[in-house]
């Protein structure tokens, strides 16, 4: 009676196994195509892309109107290049599998399930087919769980930050080609004046020495003169060219796209009160630091987990069999390496000397950093000096110029005579827009190593 009214374990399993399967398909993920595009296209126009301004890493993008109907200005340039840059796509899909990886070290490992079924090769009588069901779990997989998520966790947090640190890049990089763009501009301008003044004197002088009025030296010497401006003209146009298409590859721009710019705003340079406190946060506020800083915790967890990793792996499992002759078992099963030879030590060492390679690169980061930031300080100091001596002679150079080209018109002077002073102007404004580029720039990579925006905000 006894027997009769025990369940068939072979009758109890099928259900059991049916249901698992049904669970586990259910919970599987599915797959899903994405064809790679052998002919992908540049944007031609920026008028329809999107500019989520808060998603900025700089208030003052963040706070800024993006209106591109009336010219793109220093910061829509900006902010459009933190929106559309091709490289920032990448780095944002790398942190897609950074939080990936980190959910992944989040999820516990799943036990183990072992099935085996025996069938009887004799067809002796009372003989039965035999089967093992022995589900186990891995319990040195849930003592390193948590160093192991938490080196994930820092894992990801790194590349977050590394992406804020790239998007401080980005920023810094369209506002230097932006300014550069406007500078090019200028500096042709004055190029271009100076080239038709040296090219009418040439086409005069020559003139001249052909009518016998002066010498062959004059003539060539006017020849020399205009051909080497001709020459500075040529090398400008080049770089301006090249500065276009850097700033429409920057913004995700098809390299034919003509970009409105507006030079409307100027980039200010926040006090030295504001600088010092920022520059003594640095470790605490600049991207790339605090992206160390969770290489170095993310390294810290693996250290630990390593030594975790020390101690004998331990699986347990449940086994429930029965044999040929209709014996059924139930039992217990412990299974344990022995750290005789190996220990995990070599690991530990990797572990160990990894981290210290970490923190070094930590402590000469903050140095370069602090470092870079009092070398941009000096330069624009004494690019801020220079400036100043070249703008202040500037109204008198302008009002000699202005006089001697009056007495070339009214016949008290030649053009021998005006030429120089007019050169001399002329390539004291490219001085001057010279230095203010140089200065611009210092700017902007100051702000951008200090993390504050021209108003003195902290991002």
């Amino acid at each position: 009676m006894w027997q009769r009214s025990t369940l068939d374990p072979n009758r109890c399993a099928r259900p059991g196994l049916l249901l698992a399967g049904l669970l586990l398909l259910g919970g599987c993920a599915r797959y899903q195509a994405l064809p790679l595009n052998d002919h992908p296209q540049w944007p031609s126009s920026f008028a329809h892309l999107d500019v989520t301004r808060a998603s900025l890493p700089f208030p003052q993008l963040a706070r800024h109107r993006f209106d591109p109907s009336d010219g793109l200005d220093m910061t829509e340039v900006a902010m459009l290049a933190v929106a559309n840059n091709p490289d920032l796509r990448l780095a944002r899909d790398d942190a897609g599998i950074g939080r990936a990886q980190a959910f992944a070290a989040g999820l516990l490992p799943d036990p183990q399930l072992s099935v085996s079924r025996d069938l009887p090769a004799s067809s002796a009588t009372g003989l039965v087919s035999a089967y093992s069901i022995s589900p186990g779990y891995d319990l040195q997989s849930l003592l390193l769980h948590g160093t192991g998520h938490a080196a994930a966790e820092a894992d990801s947090r790194q590349i977050d930050l590394n992406l804020l640190w790239q998007e401080w890049q980005v920023v810094s990089q369209a506002r230097v080609l932006f300014s550069r763009a406007i500078s090019q501009d200028a500096l042709l301008g004055w190029l271009q004046q100076n080239q038709r003044m040296l090219h009418d004197r040439y086409v005069r002088t020559k003139a001249a020495a052909e009518a016998g009025n002066v010498t062959a030296d004059a003539a060539n010497a006017s020849l020399v003169a205009w051909q080497d401006i001709g020459r500075q003209v040529n090398d400008l146009q080049r770089q301006r060219l090249q500065t276009r298409h850097d700033l429409n590859t920057l913004l995700g721009l098809a390299p034919q796209t003509v970009l409105p710019l507006r030079n409307s705003e100027s980039l200010a340079l926040p006090d030295r009160q504001a600088i010092d406190a920022a520059l003594a946060e640095l470790p605490r506020r600049r991207p790339d630091l605090l992206a160390l800083q969770a290489g170095y915790r993310a390294q810290d967890a693996r250290y630990r987990q390593a030594i975790l990793a020390q101690f004998p792996p331990l699986n347990l499992a449940y086994a429930l069999a029965r044999d040929t002759g209709g014996v059924v078992t139930h039992g217990l099963a412990l299974a344990m390496a022995v750290p005789l030879l190996n220990g995990n030590r070599g690991q530990i060492a990797v572990s160990k000397a990894t981290r210290q390679r970490l923190h070094d690169a930590y402590e000469n980061r903050v140095l370069a950093a602090r470092a870079m930031v009092h070398r941009l300080l000096a330069d624009s100091r004494l690019i801020t000096a220079q400036l100043a001596t070249v703008r202040a002679g500037l109204p008198q150079l302008d009002a000699v110029a202005e006089s001697a080209r009056q007495s070339l018109e009214q016949g008290d002077m030649d053009e021998a005579g005006f030429v120089p002073i007019e050169t001399a102007r002329i390539n004291k404004h490219i001085e001057a827009i010279t230095l203010q580029q140089a200065l611009l720039e210092d700017r902007i990579a100051l702000l951008t190593l200090l993390g504050l925006d021209s108003a003195g905000a902290h991002p």
